[in-house]
């Protein structure tokens, strides 16, 4: 993995709130004596919410880029369901200011691919490429066809990529959790798997005609796995994220609270094989959390009325680490790849002089107390899990120390 290696090294003494670079670490590291400490390259998320603008009580700028720290990331993207929406440069601007004033990670906006994301007209994309990441109308799927030729037309004229958020919206039919065993045996309404492969199918299609760079948001389906497959082989610019979850957790799991609904749903046991099957083959290119906090309110309305979503930041890596590294589904390699650099190197983000050390033989139960995330909502509360993140550092200065720990 070239200057992306991962070292074991010893925590600094004396490390207080100082400055400290990868040279004062060792560089690569990797001559440094095994020890307790392990040094990673910032992660990298390609799709979190952070609320802000609109929705400050769900999540902040500063909030949500402190539990990134606190999970060893130090950049993230963040997706436009915000108000206002970034349609246009000076609805972007009110994220921007947030982001120069709060953010302790590097924050990458995204600019919408429609007004208001509501599919009718394509967004000021011209005004807005400068200053984002991507378009995406993440939250919504683009419906028309010619709506997305176009995006895809207009963002592969700026050298954008298109990230999208695939739903058929008239395949819903009102459903909340999986069409599968367990809405069946529960009374609950189902999400057809066809709702997010069927749009996959149709902006392959046109990315293919278009030659778009074209990003499919978290997948969830072995379908989606299976045509992603194809276009890839048949030379479509196309990369595509999974989200821990999908890959930890199926339709078996689920329980009557709110902490398990999230969009897409968990999925069925098959399809959560045949996604760890295209983490291995390198199907899937990155994972991203697709951090969504809501109120404790918004979540404990049950399966049927919560809102969709759930916090993954602050539990990515330990959770990843200790139920796929650990027992051997996926080698760690592999798994640094799709944290640091492949989400790097699609999307255009620097690695900079960002990293994080990690204590990898702590083990400790996932407590949403302990959170710097505001969102509490997540399935994997009281998880055992190994891996505890002791010191993350983003352009060469300390964002996250654990407290717990000794400098």
């Amino acid at each position: 993995m070239d200057r992306f290696a991962h070292a074991a090294v010893k925590l600094l003494p004396g490390v207080g709130s100082a400055v400290v670079s990868p040279a004062a670490l060792g560089g690569a590291v990797s001559s440094f004596d095994r020890s307790r400490y392990t040094v990673f390259p910032g992660f990298c998320d390609v799709h979190v919410h952070f609320r802000e603008p609109g929705f400050s009580y769900k999540e902040t700028i500063a909030s949500g880029t402190a539990a990134a720290a606190r999970g060893g990331y130090t950049a993230v993207c963040t997706m436009p369901n915000l108000d206002p929406v970034p349609d246009s440069r000076d609805r972007l601007e009110v994220q921007l200011a947030a982001i120069r004033r709060d953010a302790c990670v590097h924050v990458y906006p995204y600019g919408a691919i429609t007004v208001g994301e509501q599919g009718e007209r394509l967004a000021e994309l011209d005004a807005l490429a400068q200053d984002v990441i991507a378009f995406s109308d993440d939250g919504r799927g683009v419906q028309a066809e010619e709506m997305m030729r176009a995006a895809m037309q207009k963002a592969k004229s700026l050298g954008k990529l298109i990230a999208a958020h695939c739903e058929v919206n008239a395949l819903l039919r009102g459903g909340y959790i999986h069409d599968g065993a367990y809405a069946r045996a529960h009374g609950h309404r189902g999400i057809c798997s066809e709702s997010e492969w069927g749009q996959i199918a149709r902006d392959l299609r046109l990315a293919a005609e278009t030659g778009c760079a074209y990003h499919v948001c978290h997948i969830s389906t072995r379908q989606s796995v299976d045509l992603i497959r194809k276009a890839k082989a048949a030379g479509v610019d196309v990369t595509c994220e999974t989200a821990p979850h999908y890959l930890l957790l199926d339709e078996s799991d689920l329980q009557e609270d709110g902490r398990f609904k999230m969009n897409p749903p968990l999925r069925s046991r098959d399809d959560r094989e045949a996604l760890l099957e295209g983490v291995c083959d390198g199907t899937i290119d990155m994972i991203a959390t697709d951090h969504a906090p809501h109120s404790a309110e918004e979540k404990s309305r049950g399966l049927e009325r919560s809102a969709f979503g759930i916090v993954g930041l602050e539990t990515a890596f330990p959770l990843l680490y200790t139920y796929l590294v650990q027992t051997g589904a996926v080698p760690l390699e592999r798994l640094l790849e799709m944290l640091v650099t492949n989400p790097r190197r699609r999307f255009g983000i620097p690695l900079g002089n960002d990293y994080s050390v990690w204590d990898l033989n702590e083990t400790y139960r996932i407590d949403p107390a302990a959170f710097r995330s505001q969102g509490r909502s997540t399935p994997f509360a009281g998880y055992e899990t190994a891996g505890r993140c002791v010191l993350c550092v983003c352009g060469g200065r300390i964002v996250w120390q654990d407290p717990h720990v000794e400098g």
